[in-house]
């Protein structure tokens, strides 16, 4: 089925020059929240000084790598698995423990309700109330956790609401899920980009509960989606055996394994990244709040969620108006419980910013 035009984004660049006609070159991508920076220099340097890689196999237990994961994350290296995307982690996790009824805080990425439903699991989403701003209300959640549940599924921060949990409410989360047999996945994706990322972070929680997983990746943060690399942590070492067991061999390519290294070990790199975006979203949310005709709510990952309150205007509209300035945003209507007056884009650099923000502005302000 051919997706609707204002659905796409960035991933869709093939797609948008298609039927667009922009050559994908000159497109502004402010959707597909990835790292504005681009790849690490380092990594960018050494990949094209070891191309000869590619005539060896990877190692199969990728020790190198994890090791360097674990040094990054604080995690224990016998709890770190590693795939191809988080994705091929997401369908391995879920093929293994076999949810029947899964629980999904929503609106939020597609990928989960669609591993769920290919297992023949049943799925129900936990609805964030746009009235608190898209944040958790804990013991509204810890009541909806039934019996009956296998997995509770939690994007954190959360895609595309940018709201995020803090790991002493995720703590209280886990516990309950634990006392009622629930296994808890909680995707990371964005966790380093956020401003204070170890009041967030739940790799700490890992030692600690046997029915958790955390999933993370280098696409976003590390701006390398092509290189299909992620990583999981998760202290039941049954479950992380069996992972292995089931998993195909050499799913990661060697250069991806070699980059994915060096992209940890990038300290500098990794730095800069993290200064620019609490900048830039500083700047563009208090600049949003100002507006009259929107709503925004506060981010804390890379990216910005705002609800159009004109009624004369909607998200297909800005979305098609944007990229004829080669500009793509996120027309947020195709997440469960949004609807065509929510939008989302990425922080890209400061001008780039100031460009889509002044455009925005004409476009709903005045």
């Amino acid at each position: 089925m051919e997706k609707s035009k204002h659905y796409l984004h960035g991933g869709d660049l093939e797609a948008i020059e298609k039927l667009y006609k922009i050559p994908r070159d000159k497109l502004i991508d402010f959707s597909s929240n990835v790292n504005p920076l681009g790849i690490s220099p380092k990594a960018k340097e050494e990949l094209a000084h070891n191309l000869d890689l590619i005539s060896t196999y990877p190692d199969r237990e990728y020790i190198n790598l994890r090791q360097k994961i674990s040094k990054y994350t604080g995690a224990s290296f016998e709890s770190i698995i590693v795939g191809n995307g988080s994705t091929e982690l997401i369908s391995l996790f879920i093929k293994l423990i076999n949810p029947k009824k899964s629980l999904v805080i929503g609106p939020t990425y597609s990928e989960y309700e669609r591993e769920i439903l290919l297992g023949g699991g049943k799925i129900e989403y936990y609805p964030l109330k746009e009235k608190l701003d898209f944040e958790i209300d804990i013991e509204n959640l810890k009541n909806s956790l039934s019996e009956d549940l296998s997995l509770l599924v939690i994007c954190n921060p959360n895609n595309p609401t940018s709201s995020a949990i803090s790991n002493s409410d995720l703590d209280v989360i886990i516990n309950h899920c634990k006392s009622k047999g629930i296994y808890v996945l909680i995707d990371e994706t964005y966790i380093e980009f956020t401003e204070n990322m170890e009041k967030l972070e739940s790799i700490s929680l890992s030692k600690s509960y046997d029915n958790l997983i955390i999933l993370r990746g280098i696409s976003k943060f590390f701006s390398s989606p092509g290189l299909r690399f992620g990583y999981g942590i998760c202290g039941n070492k049954d479950l992380i055996n069996k992972m292995n067991d089931y998993k195909n061999p050499w799913t990661i390519n060697i250069l991806a394994s070699f980059g994915a290294g060096i992209m940890l070990e990038d300290r500098e790199y990794i730095k800069a990244t993290k200064k620019m975006i609490c900048s830039e979203r500083t700047k563009m949310y208090n600049a949003l709040k100002s507006w009259k005709n929107i709503k925004v709510y506060e981010p804390k990952a890379n990216f910005i969620l705002f609800k159009l309150l004109r009624g004369d205007i909607n998200s297909t509209e800005i979305f098609e108006k944007l990229i004829k300035q080669n500009m793509i945003i996120r027309d947020a209507a195709s997440f469960p419980f949004l609807n065509s007056r929510y939008m989302r884009f990425c922080f890209l650099l400061p001008e780039q910013n100031q460009q889509l923000i002044d455009y925005l502005y004409e476009l709903i302000e005045q």
